[in-house]
């Protein structure tokens, strides 16, 4: 066991030779925050597995955030239980041990991923993953097909009973999504349960230039209801014939030719004398 009294000191002591199998770090340090030092041993290629835990007074929802984002993998307030200190730390052992027979390179479709550099490509471009993200994307990938409720990843990637809450989760998910763009569509969302990571990855999109002619936008159906209501077929059960619709038009002609003949007619007539009195018809 190694105790270091300032951020320095301990940043030095984590580094150095034979590595510890955990850290237990604190945040307000006299020279150097927690929060630095958790980042920088997160960066390093020889620290960045050893599992931290962080103790300090700060009991915020924003602080815990940040501790786990910058790559704690457990976060215990002050005051504490010691008992319940030991269980977390002999816990984060248990998970940190590898596991033998697990291959450290994993391809899944688009995404392949190193477990051991804590690495991650998307199309054989690399991808930048926080400690936290390469956490949470390995544990689906190690459990592809199966649901993962909020609850089970709050245990397993931020740490037993994290006190943190669930939109923390979904947070860190579309972060994740986000950043793995077309292959964030391997994460499935199950409303009211959790998530779950694909069992079969799904083919690439397909070219648009190589799948043939794109067909043009459909007419509503309003517009084409309002096209047959035009054409007199709005009801396909009452269509009308052609001659029947051939002696509406007729009649409908007839009916006008009649308006304006009765018109002319009008206008043909004499107006009245001085009398008031018309000439018969």
């Amino acid at each position: 066991m190694r105790i270091a009294h300032s951020g320095r000191q301990g940043l030095a002591s984590a580094t150095a030779d034979p590595l510890p199998d955990m850290i237990v770090l604190d945040l307000m340090l006299p020279d150097l925050s927690g929060i630095e030092i958790c980042r920088k041993l997160r960066e390093g290629d020889r620290t960045r597995d050893i599992p931290v835990v962080m103790c300090t007074a700060k009991g915020e929802e924003i602080d815990r955030v940040v501790g786990f984002e910058v790559g704690a993998d457990d976060y215990v307030v002050k005051p504490y239980s010691v008992r319940e200190l030991i269980l977390r730390i002999r816990a984060l052992l248990r998970r940190a041990h590898r596991v033998e027979g697990e291959p450290s390179l994993i391809r899944f479709g688009r995404l392949k991923i190193d477990r051991d550099a804590h690495r991650a490509w998307v199309d054989e471009a690399e991808v930048g993953l926080t400690a936290l993200e390469f956490r949470l994307l390995h544990a689906f990938l190690s459990r592809r097909g199966r649901v993962q409720t909020r609850d089970a990843l709050l245990s397993d990637v931020w740490g037993i009973e994290a006190d943190v809450t669930t939109r923390t989760v979904d947070t860190h998910v579309k972060r994740l999504r986000e950043k793995l763009g077309e292959a964030g569509g391997y994460i499935e969302t199950l409303r009211g349960v959790g998530y779950r990571f694909k069992v079969n990855p799904t083919r690439r999109p397909l070219d648009p230039a190589r799948s043939g002619p794109t067909p043009g936008p459909r007419t509503p159906a309003r517009a084409r209801r309002r096209d047959r209501v035009g054409r007199g077929d709005a009801h396909p059960g009452r269509r009308r014939r052609p001659a029947d619709r051939d002696r509406g038009l007729r009649d409908r002609d007839d009916r006008r030719l009649g308006r304006r003949a009765a018109v002319a007619r009008h206008a043909a007539r004499p107006g009245p004398d001085h009398a008031g009195r018309r000439p018969p018809p």
